[in-house]
């Protein structure tokens, strides 16, 4: 079989987020942050804010066309959830979004977006948090602003600057490093005019972990699998970002060794697992890290995951005779026609069988920003 190590850390450099789009993000939520904590008008209710979604878990991809990448950042206020309805909680961030973006936010479901020429940004205000999450979110470890591909460790714990510049990670297990068990805050839902359940923390927390346990290469995975279905198979819209990212979750097994495995195994869990459901055209309840009662797919049509089903069923098919393909040549081929253009040329040398994979001749050489593992 291949792997085809330096392929994919081609294919991956080829399709992670590019310096420039990283250090736009850094700026663009930064800039806002900074912004968010020095305005008078909001500074008696806001206890603190930290950075979400897929750009924080490592699991974001390259944007297609004129789309920009994007960050979330959550801001806890102090509001009581029983003392304001969500959308005025969302109307009191108007007056600084005025001031500071204006024609240049819209308010969403949950969130106020803003777009700028270099980047877009989702501000999610929360209620306010239990005396646990106020203690987790108020530390270094919440407040710092590394992706999980820049810290390989991510303990929730009020001396975590310490551990982490004494390099003691390595010596402590997750479970008994002391951390707090988070809780979930409520966020503004317009559409059901509730406050609805996020634990954005636990889902940083888990892929932490699950990366962990697939020796640094479950966030790889997730770009890969999510590149395949953004530009190669888009259709249907749903599933895609974070309900693809938390079947892959479910899906990718442990202990894998390279990222080409974990594409192959994965695609074929989710094909074999839920076999049922795509055969009666309904959808799998998959509870959320953090909030059981909430249906990661509750969105999601039984059509349309019928379709999603069959397409991973596909390239499940390919991904295998891929794999298990001696010849790097042939297997390079199998997994261009997978992941399409950006995975790299097969090279020259049509005898090497060589399990590891051959060396992908490039102009540049490629450069794996971080602790970053194929």
């Amino acid at each position: 079989m291949a792997k085809l190590n330096t392929y994919f850390n081609d294919f991956l450099s080829d399709i992670r987020l590019t310096a420039n789009q990283v250090n736009d993000c850094k700026r663009g939520h930064e800039t806002l942050r900074k912004r968010l904590n020095e305005d008078e008008s909001l500074k008696d209710i806001i206890v603190s804010d930290f950075l979400q979604g897929s750009y924080k878990r490592s699991t974001a991809v390259r944007p297609l066309g004129e789309n920009r990448s994007d960050v979330d950042v959550i801001v806890v206020t102090s509001l009581m959830k029983d003392d304001i309805e969500p959308e005025d909680a969302l109307e009191l961030f108007r007056p600084f979004l005025k001031k500071w973006y204006k024609g240049k936010y819209k308010k969403q479901g949950r969130s106020w977006g803003i777009e700028l020429s270099y980047v877009s940004l989702d501000l999610v205000p929360t209620t306010e948090p239990d005396e646990i999450v106020e203690k987790i979110i108020q530390t270094a470890s919440v407040k710092k602003n590394f992706t999980l591909e820049e810290i390989s460790e991510w303990p929730l714990r009020e001396d975590w600057a310490q551990f982490r510049s004494k390099n003691l990670f390595s010596h402590m297990s997750l479970e008994s490093s002391g951390e707090w068990k988070s809780e979930p805050l409520c966020i503004p839902d317009r559409d059901t005019a509730k406050w609805e359940k996020t634990d954005p923390l636990t889902q940083i927390f888990v892929t932490q972990r699950k990366n962990k346990s697939c020796n640094g290469h479950f966030v790889n995975v997730v770009k890969c699998l999510k590149w395949w279905r953004k530009a190669e198979q888009p259709n249907p819209k749903y599933p895609k970002s974070y309900p693809l990212e938390h079947l892959i979750f479910l899906n990718c097994p442990d202990g894998i060794s390279s990222v080409a495995e974990g594409v192959v195994e994965t695609l074929e869990s989710i094909r074999d697992k839920y076999k049922y459901y795509s055969a009666n055209k309904t959808t799998p309840i998959i509870p959320d890290h953090g909030i059981p009662e909430n249906n990661v797919l509750a969105r999601v049509s039984g059509d349309d995951f019928a379709c999603f089903h069959q397409l991973v069923s596909n390239a499940a098919e390919l991904a295998r005779e891929a794999y298990d393909e001696n010849n790097s040549r042939e297997s390079a081929k199998l997994w261009k026609k997978l992941f399409g253009n950006k995975f790299p040329d097969p090279h020259e040398d049509t005898n090497s069988t060589n399990g590891s994979g051959g060396f992908t001749p490039r102009v540049e050489s490629s450069v794996v920003p971080g602790a970053r593992f194929a």
